[in-house]
C-alpha cells in the first residue's frame, strides 16, 4: 500500500501534470445546433439525424461497408470511406473509394474512386481544410483533394492495421493506432514522414487528443487500462485505470474530462483528467463503441452498434437522455453545424 504522504505527492504531481486542462477554451465558433450524420454498417447507409428530435431525416445508401464519417468543415458534404466487409485484419472485401453526401439535398453526390484496394476507414478534416483518412492497405495515411477526387499524398505509418487516427489542432501532426502491433504512429503531416512509433500493448483500439494537443489517449484491449501519450516527448506518461477494457474515447472541449467506454461492461465513463480517476459511471445499451462530444461540450453521443442506438449523455446533468433510436449497425458519427 502507498504510504498517505506519497499517494498525496502523486495526486498532486498529476493534478499539476494535467493543469493544462482546464486552459483549452470552448471556441464560440461551435455552435451546439447541429445534425448528426452516422455510419450504418449493416444497413450499408449513412444516416442524417436530428438530435433535438431524436428523429432520422434520411437514409442515404453507401458502399459496403462505410464505418466512419466525417463532416467537411463548410458543413455542406459527408464523406464516407467503404472500407469493405472485413473485420480490421480479417478476410473479406477491400474497398477503394469514398462516398460524398451532399447534406443539402440528402443525397449520394459522388464517390472518389482511390485508385487501388486501400480499405480506407477513418476521415478527419485537419483545422488547415485538409481531407485525411486512414489506408490500412498501404500501411499509411492519405490526403485526398475532394476537388479533384483523388489522393495528393501518403503518409507512411510503419505499421499494419492503422485503423483509426487523430490529428493535432495545428494540423502538424497525426497519431494512429495500430491495432494488431498495439502501438501509436507519429506522422509529420507537412513532410509527410513517420517521425516514430510508441509501443502501447499487444492491441489497441482507438485514439483521441486533447483540446490542446499535448496529449492522446489510446486503449489497451487486453488489459483495463488507457494510455495517456505525452506528445512532447511521444512517450506513455500515465495510465489511466478503468474498471473494464475501454474502446473508444473522447476528450470535452474545456479538457477537463475524457469520455470513455467498456463495451463488454455496457457501460460510459467520465474521467476527470486533473486526478486521472473515474467520477461518473453510466450505463449503456448494448456494446458501446464511439464517442462523439458535441462542439459546446454539453453532450457526449455513443453509438451502440447492435443496439442501433445512439446513447446521449447530458455533461451539464451528468444524466443520461433518451436514446435515439435508429437501427442496428450504427457505428461512426460526425458533427454538422447548422
Amino acid at each position: 500500500m502507498i504510504p498517505r504522504l506519497a499517494a498525496s505527492l502523486i495526486a498532486v504531481s498529476v493534478a499539476a501534470f494535467f493543469a493544462w486542462t482546464f486552459a483549452a477554451p470552448v471556441s464560440s465558433d461551435n455552435p451546439s445546433s447541429g445534425l448528426l450524420v452516422v455510419a450504418n454498417q449493416a444497413d450499408h447507409t449513412a444516416l442524417i439525424v436530428d438530435p433535438q428530435s431524436r428523429s432520422q431525416l434520411a437514409k442515404i445508401t453507401v458502399g459496403v461497408n462505410g464505418h466512419e464519417v466525417a463532416v467537411s468543415k463548410d458543413g455542406r458534404f459527408a464523406y464516407v470511406p467503404i472500407y469493405g466487409n472485413a473485420g480490421v485484419g480479417k478476410p473479406g472485401t477491400n474497398g477503394a473509394s469514398i462516398d460524398v453526401i451532399d447534406l443539402g439535398s440528402q443525397k449520394l453526390s459522388t464517390t472518389i474512386d482511390l485508385g487501388k484496394p486501400l480499405r480506407p476507414h477513418q476521415p478527419l478534416f485537419a483545422s488547415d481544410g485538409s481531407l485525411y483518412v486512414t489506408t490500412e492497405l498501404d500501411n499509411a495515411i492519405s490526403k485526398v483533394d475532394p476537388a479533384a477526387k483523388r489522393i495528393v499524398a501518403q503518409i507512411p505509418t510503419g505499421e499494419p492495421e492503422s485503423h483509426m487516427m487523430i490529428l493535432s489542432p495545428d494540423a502538424q501532426r497525426a497519431y494512429t493506432a495500430n491495432v494488431s502491433t498495439g502501438t501509436v504512429s507519429v506522422l509529420d503531416l507537412a513532410n509527410r514522414k513517420l517521425i516514430t512509433k510508441i509501443s502501447v500493448a499487444n492491441h489497441v483500439q482507438r485514439i483521441s487528443i486533447s483540446p490542446d494537443g499535448r496529449h492522446v489517449f489510446t486503449h489497451d484491449q487486453d488489459q483495463p487500462r488507457i494510455a495517456v501519450i505525452d506528445t512532447a516527448t511521444n512517450q506513455i506518461s500515465h495510465w489511466i485505470e478503468v474498471p473494464d477494457t475501454a474502446y473508444g474515447s473522447a476528450v470535452t472541449p474545456d479538457g477537463r474530462w475524457l469520455i470513455a467506454v467498456m463495451p463488454k461492461a455496457n457501460r460510459a465513463v467520465a474521467i476527470e483528467l486533473n486526478t486521472l480517476q473515474i467520477a461518473k459511471t453510466f450505463d449503456t445499451p448494448k456494446l458501446p463503441g464511439e464517442v462523439l462530444i458535441r462542439p459546446d461540450g454539453g453532450v457526449a453521443f455513443i453509438s451502440c452498434m447492435p443496439a442501433g442506438k445512439i446513447a446521449v449523455l447530458d455533461l451539464t446533468s451528468w444524466t443520461m437522455q433518451p436514446n435515439i433510436d435508429l437501427t442496428p449497425g450504427v457505428d461512426g458519427m460526425a458533427w454538422a453545424a447548422k
